[in-house]
Parts: structure tokens; sequence; C-alpha cells
């Protein structure tokens, strides 16, 4: 009995210690949220003035609801882009003990990445509406109305096209992640190529004006991407299969 008492108590420590971590990772992100929104605050003329630049259009506002809505979501863009390989470190940390130390030095190296993937997404959505989509939209006027554009609309109709590709473009780290967990594997993802591309085909033709050669053009990086995320995946998967070898022959001995 006092065994199974001592045994009881060592779990529930253990339990506890898990959700003190927990909370003093979450209260560190969020802190580091807080900083970064600070920044983007304080600089959200700056941030603002570099998207108007880009359209050479004057916004309206209509109801001071909107200014607020600008300062907070300029700020809340650049905090969570700030933030993300801060969150990464932090569940990475999290969860390190129960990692080999191999694997925590390669799921290490993927924070980085992490973030540079979802800048390049950023920055490719951003080129793809300011060089295509935006141009192609006000060119439907053609001078039948006078365009006048809210602060809110428009933002809303950017973030809405910037934001997906962002996430798009973590694809190959996804398919590495989710490859060393053995959930999924090149094979696989070879197998569902077809209906890859026509997911990632009709993904570009919702982000883009109806045209018949943008969406494919915008498709092409994307399945340059899907087809790096499986050559990557089979990196990682040769290594689980050398790893699993090696463990053999050591049971084997």
């Amino acid at each position: 009995m006092d065994e199974a008492k001592q045994w009881t108590n060592k779990k529930e420590m253990n339990i506890v210690g898990h959700l003190s971590e927990l909370r003093n990772r979450i209260i560190v992100t969020l802190l580091f949220f807080s900083l970064f929104f600070t920044a983007g605050f304080l600089y959200v003329r700056d941030i603002y003035a570099f998207f108007i630049n880009a359209i050479n259009i004057e916004l309206v506002v209509i109801s001071p609801g909107e200014i607020i809505w600008v300062y907070f979501s300029m700020a809340g863009i650049v905090a969570i882009t700030g933030i993300l390989p801060i969150l990464a470190y932090q569940i990475w940390a999290f969860i390190k003990p129960g990692l080999a130390p191999n694997e925590r030095r390669v799921s290490l190296a993927y924070i980085p990445f992490i973030f540079l993937l979802f800048m390049a997404g950023l920055v490719f959505g951003y080129l793809i509406f300011i060089k295509f989509l935006f141009p192609f939209l006000l060119s439907l006027n053609d001078g039948m109305f006078d365009v006048m554009l809210t602060v809110d609309r428009y933002f809303k109709f950017l973030f809405r096209t910037v934001v997906p590709f962002a996430i798009l473009f973590e694809l190959p780290i996804i398919a590495m992640f989710l490859t060393s967990l053995g959930i999924i594997t090149p094979a696989f993802m070879r197998r569902t190529r077809k209906y890859a591309y026509f997911i990632l085909i009709v993904l570009s033709a919702m982000l883009t004006p109806p045209d018949l050669v943008l969406p494919l053009l915008i498709a092409i990086p994307l399945i340059i991407l899907y087809e790096i995320s499986i050559h990557l995946s089979g990196m990682v998967h040769r290594k689980n299969l050398q790893k699993h070898e090696e463990f053999m022959e050591q049971e084997i001995v």
C-alpha cells in the first residue's frame, strides 16, 4: 500500500510540475506577444504607410471603430509574425524531455524554417495581391464607378488573401514533422500527388481573380513546394528506417 501511495504521489507531483512548466511557458509567450504587439502599435503609422504606398489609393474611414481596428490589426500581424519562432521554441522546450538527443537536435532545426517559410508566404501572397489581384479587380471598374475603399474592407480583403499563402508555405515543415511521427510517408505523398495538385489549383483559383492563366501560375510555386515536401519527407523517412535498422541490430546482438 505504501509503495502504491508513493507512486501515486510521485505521479501527481509530475503532473503538477508539467502544468507549472506549461503555465510558465505560456506566460513567457504572452509576454513576448505583448512586447511585439506594443512595438507594432507604436509603429503602426509606418506599417500603414508601407501598405498604402503600394496601392497609391486613398482609403477612407466611415466609423471611429475602423481607426481602432487598424491599430489593433496592424499590431496583431506584427505580434503574430514575431511570436511564431518563440512559440515554436516554447513548444519544443516543453516536449524536449520526451525526445531522444538526435530528435531534439533535428526538431530544434525546424524552428527557424517555420519562421522563414511563414515570412516567405506572406511576401509571396502580398506580391500576388499587389501585382495581380488588386489591379485586376480595379480594372473591372473601367470608369463605371467612383472607387472609394474603406480601411476596414481593404485590409480584411488583404489579410484573407495573404495569410493563406503564409500557411501553405509551411507545407514542407508539416510534411517533415508528420513523417517523423510516422503519420505519413513519401510514398503516400506520391500516391496522392494528383489530388494534392488539384487542391492547390482550387485554392489558387479561390485566392486569385477568375482568370484562366493566373490561378495556374500561382499554383506552380505551391506545386513546387509540394514536390520539395515529398523530397524532405523522403529524407526524414530514410533516417527513420536507418534508426530502426540500427536498433534492430542492437537488439539481435
